[in-house]
């Protein structure tokens, strides 16, 4: 794998520190800026908020200019960002800075995916991507326990003072180490949205949007589950999200592998595999060893479907595939709001701290029926002969 896949995997690295540091770290912003937890809990929408918006706007904005040039100017934007929070003075102020670090979320890892695949032979693509990816599900080993660790010792400025240091680390590694790489013949608004005319490229993106809301309704919570349903102490917790973040990681190596030899099998077992793991763990949250044993289960679960979902969008827009894929993030980031949501009303309704993750098992079983329902309707679609979204795999079967 050539070294320009660390490069990128360095800035997705700090993405991934200040997306999941922000909720370790809750109850320290709210003390420092005098709001309530609650309260606090926006900054994560405003994230998710930016991602939404900054997805479709900078990736269709910056279609016509030079990949690599985008690549470094989206890691500037972040660290800016990010500069920004850290200086806040008001809790408005930094709610508005964490929607601007969210901006180039999506447009990055959209455009990181595509210049990843373009980067290695075709059948392994899939394997690329979840290189890129591995920067960020080994922010949830390193850096999220360690942001949070930190902030809890020096204060949540300093978490994010690293992250832009880290930020600015990555897009120094992507000027060096990325090689120039050729927009696509036609990129521009039209073609970019033509690729939405595909119903597969819709049913992909609503797995993403349920399915994986269904790992974010429990993991929006997994510190007051862990605490006051498994009996962790607080200290404990940034080691079991550690182990989340091992879980993420085999996860992401386990679902980029086999995306590469069985794209279609792949995605719907790990969201049945995510569905079944969260409706185990509220069964074993109830101990500390099998508590964290789960932890690591769902993490593999929920992440080994993120390079599978990528690449097969990419494949569904392979003629202007950057729009489309930094989608998937925006779709990613409307499940984290959702799951959260929906595992709140939970909460709220008094129905217990394990009732997040029953409603996250529901979630991703709808994520499986979806992407089972999309497969078996591409199965049945006939193909014409020189489609471009049938990508040959290694042994010659076509991959859908």
């Amino acid at each position: 794998m050539p070294l320009a896949l660390v490069a990128l995997a360095i800035t997705a690295f700090a993405i991934g520190t200040t997306e999941f540091a922000a909720m370790g770290l809750l109850p320290q912003i709210a003390d420092s800026l005098q709001v309530s937890i609650p309260k606090a809990g926006w900054l994560i929408s405003m994230y998710a908020l930016g991602v939404v918006i900054g997805a479709p706007l900078l990736t269709v904005g910056a279609a016509r200019l030079p990949r690599k040039a985008v690549l470094v100017g989206l890691a500037a934007l972040f660290t800016a960002g990010n500069l920004l929070c850290a200086v806040a003075p008001t809790f408005g102020f930094l709610a508005a800075a964490r929607l601007i670090a969210g901006l180039p979320h999506g447009a990055f890892f959209g455009a990181g995916a595509v210049a990843a695949a373009e980067l290695v032979a075709p059948h392994l693509r899939a394997r690329a991507v979840a290189v890129m990816f591995s920067g960020l599900t080994v922010a949830n080993i390193i850096g999220v326990p360690a942001a949070t660790l930190l902030g809890q010792h020096l204060g949540w400025r300093a978490a994010m003072l690293v992250v832009v240091a880290i930020g600015l680390l990555g897009a120094a590694a992507i000027a060096r180490l990325v090689p120039q790489l050729p927009t696509h013949p036609g990129a521009g608004l039209r073609s970019e949205l033509s690729t939405f005319r595909s119903g597969q490229l819709w049913l992909a993106l609503a797995t993403v949007v349920f399915g994986c809301a269904g790992l974010f309704a429990c993991y929006s919570y997994i510190t007051p589950t862990l605490t006051e349903v498994a009996g962790f102490a607080d200290s404990s917790v940034t080691l079991i999200l550690a182990l989340f973040g091992v879980g993420m990681t085999l996860g992401n190596v386990i679902g980029g592998y086999a995306a590469d030899r069985a794209l279609r099998p792949s995605l719907c077992a790990a969201f049945l595999a995510m569905s079944g793991a969260l409706a185990l763990f509220a069964l074993t949250a109830h101990a500390r060893w099998s508590a964290a044993l789960t932890v690591v289960l769902i993490g593999m679960a929920g992440f080994a479907a993120v390079p599978t979902v990528q690449t097969l969008v990419i494949q569904k827009a392979r003629r202007a595939p950057t729009l489309a894929s930094a989608t998937v993030q925006g779709a990613f980031n409307l499940a984290n709001a959702g799951g959260a949501y929906l595992g709140g009303v939970a909460l709220s309704a008094g129905l217990g701290w394990t009732s997040p993750t029953l409603v996250g098992a529901g979630l991703a079983m709808i994520g499986f029926l979806i992407a089972a329902g999309s497969w078996a309707a591409d199965r049945k679609t006939p193909v014409a002969v020189g489609d471009q979204s049938v990508v040959a795999e290694p042994t010659g079967a076509a991959v859908h």
